[in-house]
Formats: C-alpha cells, structure tokens, sequence
C-alpha cells in the first residue's frame, strides 16, 4: 500500500488519493473492452488478484497485450492483460528471487527480455539496495513459472524511493527516476547489469515527482509522469533535452504509462480494482482513440523541475473525461486541497 511523505508533495499524493472518492462521482465506470474490438483502445483491468497495477509494458512478441504487476503484498507474479478485452491472459510466476518488496515499474528491453523493476522504498531511503528481476518475455501466454536474474541495485549518492524503471530499447541500459517532493532524479545504470555483485545507479538529470515512466520504441523519447500530469522529453546519447505537456487523464490513482509498441500513442494506468488503461494519441500518432484523445502542450524549451501543484493545473488539458469533467474534479480537488492545508495548520 502507498503512504505518503509530509510537506508540499506529500498533500499532493493525499489528494490524489481523495480523487479516488471524487472522480468516480463524475466519471462512470468507463469501458470494460475496447469498444472496436481493435487492440491498443482503452480498456479495464477486468482481473480481481490485480488491485494495485503500478507498471505497463506494451508487449514486443504479443499485439495488444500489456505486461503489469501489482505494488506490494502480492509476490512474484507478473500478468498479461489483452487490451481487446481487459482478461488476462497469462500469470508468470518468477522463481531464483526474494520476497518482493515493494514493486514499482516494469520494462522491456531490446533482447526482448522483461525487467521488473523492485524499487520502491515508502520510507524514503531506508532500504540500502533494491533489486530488478530479469526474464524472457514468453513466447506463448499461458500461466507458467519462469527463472529470473536478480540485480541488486544501489545509488551514488545514497539510498532513495522510486517508482520509474525504463529499459532504453536500443542500447539495453536501465534506467531509473526516482520520487522526491522537492523533485527526483534520472539515475543512469551500468552498461551491462552484474549479477553477481552491486549495480550503482548515477544521477543523469533532474526530474519532477514521477510515478512511473517509459521510453518511446525508437529510443528518442522519454515520457514522465506523476499524479496530476506527464511531460515528454527529447532523450539522446543518455541525457534529457527539451521537454514538453503531455495530456494526461484524470485517475484514481496515477500509476503507470507506457508506449504502444508501434509508438503512436501513451497507454496511462492506474491502481484500484477494475482500473481504467487509457490511450492518448502522442504527437503525430496515426489514429485516434476511443474517445479518450488528447493533444500535447507547447515545447518548454528545457526540462521542467517543478512537482504535483503545478501538475494539477495541466491535468486540465486532456484525458477521458470532458471539459465539464475537469472543471467538476478541479472543483472538487481545490475543495480539498484548502481542506487539507486548514487541517494541517
């Protein structure tokens, strides 16, 4: 389960949970399969075991399918979901690695393997290591145990919580942005993982709050996001350059976000039973969504440092919900917010 850090942020992160009260009030249920019958549209997670999706990977070897997992308190499990219907089909049990902890992100790499990503740490800094399992991506989709690597994983500049692992899909190299209110940092891992000893992860650049990212199939592009929004950086030779807006859709708990694999679009997840996958065109992607659509915001111009509070405000700009939907939810999460602040003083 989730808790959360005091200060700024940590109101933020508590009223992305009371969204999860609001929103439902204005938003319905949302589609249970895409309405086309067509892969990569919105669709819910239809399976009961998983409550808590904290990652998406859009499958290599399987159109239309979605890797996910739970966040915590679940085990070694890793699930195929179809985007065409919301089922799963496949549960991958991981076998050669410890008990999970705190699972948070989930990638797949240019050898077509899946890297899972154990790296969240709620008390912010108190685990020394954290671990990343490594497996093939199954040829078929059947439940199955498989044999996975185990990575132990540390910080040059000391132990810290996060939620983002991205696998680049041209060079192999794992990367790793971590979750801070004051704002994280893009951490750079080893050429080559060791599995016999200690991977230390670098700082690279700096990053709003992120709860999950994802690099776009040709490597060129690196999405962020966090609760209320998502920015979209150019990536190149392992550094951020100019970023930009992304549309991101309200949710109860924003969770995960992934490319599909033909690039034409962002798929964003989020936690809580029956969650919502919801597909937003990228720019210049062909086609459109069913119904959840979205445009982009203009070039910054330089990578944006700033957190949540100014996240909620670009949260406005796309999504599956209407203008009368944002206005409502805004509504709601300003009601909340200055309840929250006259609470703590």
């Amino acid at each position: 389960m989730r808790s959360y850090p005091t200060g700024p942020a940590g109101r933020a992160a508590a009223l992305a949970a009371a969204l999860a009260v609001v929103v439902p009030l204005f938003a319905g249920a949302g589609p249970a399969v895409a309405e086309d019958g067509r892969p990569d549209r919105d669709f819910t997670i239809e399976d009961p075991r998983i409550t808590e999706s904290s990652g998406l990977a859009a499958s290599r070897a399987h159109p239309g399918v979605y890797w996910t997992h739970n966040d915590s308190d679940d085990g070694p499990y890793v699930y195929a979901v179809d985007s065409r219907t919301g089922k799963t089909l496949a549960t991958i049990t991981m076998r050669g690695v410890g008990e999970p902890r705190d699972v948070e992100g989930i990638s797949i790499g240019p050898d077509g393997d899946l890297y899972i990503g154990d790296i969240g740490d709620n008390l912010d800094g108190t685990w020394d290591h954290v671990w990343i399992y490594r497996f093939p991506e199954p040829k078929t989709l059947r439940d199955a145990a498989v044999t996975a690597v185990q990575y132990d994983v540390t910080y040059a500049d000391g132990a810290r919580n996060a939620e983002a692992l991205m696998v680049h899909p041209k060079t192999g190299r794992v990367y790793i942005a971590s979750k801070n209110e004051d704002g994280g940092g893009l951490y750079e891992g080893p050429a080559k993982l060791n599995a016999d000893s200690a991977n230390v992860f670098r700082r690279v650049g700096e990053v709003p709050w992120v709860t999950d990212g994802a690099f776009s199939p040709d490597g060129t592009r690196l999405v962020l996001r966090s609760y209320f929004s998502a920015r979209e950086y150019a990536f190149e030779d392992g550094r951020l350059g100019a970023d930009r807006s992304v549309a991101a859709p309200f949710q109860r708990q924003a969770e995960s976000v992934t490319y599909t694999a033909d690039g034409s679009a962002l798929m964003f997840g989020s936690e809580g039973a029956r969650s919502e996958v919801v597909r937003v065109e990228t720019e210049g992607g062909q086609g459109s969504g069913s119904g959840s659509g979205g445009g982009s915001g203009e070039d910054s111009g330089a990578p944006s440092k700033g957190g949540d509070q100014e996240g909620a405000g670009e949260a406005g700009e796309g999504g599956s919900g209407n203008a009368g939907l944002g206005a409502a939810v805004l509504v709601g999460a300003a009601a909340l917010w200055f309840a929250l602040k006259r609470r703590r003083k």
